[in-house]
């Protein structure tokens, strides 16, 4: 399937249940793939942190996303959010992402 139809096909899906989480997190993916999009991601990743303030890989992503346009300190707001969540639900592999990536980003 083509980036443009999983585009398409998600925008679709979602006129039907516009506050899915899942599929705003989708939505917010395809379009990070294209540079061009940026600002379109931040503001899905954004409504998913809204939508579900404990959807840990929203956090990351968007963080990910602010971190490639130099919004360093803007990124390292949404890794620290995301790496509370990751302690509080005790998940190892989420925590040490979220800590390297504000190594990188404070070092």
């Amino acid at each position: 399937m083509s980036d443009t139809t999983r585009l398409d096909l998600l925008k679709r899906m979602l006129e039907k249940e516009q506050d899915d989480v899942f599929l705003n997190y989708a939505l917010g993916l395809e379009y990070a793939k294209n540079p061009e999009n940026t600002i379109l991601a931040e503001v899905q990743f954004k409504k998913v942190t809204e939508l579900d303030p404990a959807y840990m890989a929203a956090f990351y992503q968007l963080g990910k996303l602010l971190e490639a346009q130099t919004k360093l300190s803007e990124a390292l707001h949404y890794y620290k959010l995301g790496l509370e969540i990751a302690e509080k639900r005790k998940e190892k592999k989420a925590i040490g992402e979220f800590m390297e990536a504000i190594f990188l980003i404070e070092d």
